[in-house]
């Protein structure tokens, strides 16, 4: 996995949670949703790039 590859999922597992918590703070369930849906794409992400690097070496 490149590094800028991990930054990216970093940030949109961030954004996530960000994304979660002010949905939370505003009890707008849409935004809850929307947030952990953000994190489990990175979450995905991350494990697709680590699969990749496991067959690389």
């Amino acid at each position: 996995m490149s590094a800028s590859d991990k930054i990216k999922n970093a940030a949109q597992d961030l954004k996530g949670k960000a994304t979660e918590a002010v949905g939370k703070a505003t009890n707008d369930d849409s935004k809850v949703a929307e947030g952990r849906a953000d994190q489990t794409k990175a979450s995905a992400k991350k494990v697709g790039e680590d699969v990749k690097d496991v067959f690389k070496n």
